[in-house]
């Protein structure tokens, strides 16, 4: 799962606003992103993102790609893995032990 962290970002550099977001960007970038455009940056997490503006954001906030977004394995993955880990436990050991938690 990403999570998106834009605002959070924000927030440590002190930009509060959309405006304030908008203003930085093209003075730091010279990227002009509409107030709209800004908003739904600002108000969901993105489905897709152009490397443009990526790169403008990362540039006027100083930060990373990874800085904005945030991974966490979904369960599916988490328990896939431990499946993993357990399956080779028990073949290790030729018993069914599991790891200690």
């Amino acid at each position: 799962m990403l999570e998106w962290k834009l605002r959070k970002v924000m927030a440590e550099k002190g930009i509060w606003t959309g405006a304030e977001l908008a203003r930085q960007l093209e003075r730091k970038s010279g990227y002009k992103l509409s107030l709209p455009s800004i908003s739904a940056l600002l108000t969901e997490e993105p489905k897709q993102i152009k490397a443009k503006t990526m790169d403008a954001l990362c540039t006027t906030l100083e930060c990373t790609p990874g800085d904005l977004w945030e991974h966490t394995p979904t369960k599916a993955i988490q328990e896939e893995t431990l499946n993993e880990k357990t399956k080779k436990v028990v073949n290790a050991e030729g018993f069914n032990k599991l790891p200690p938690l």
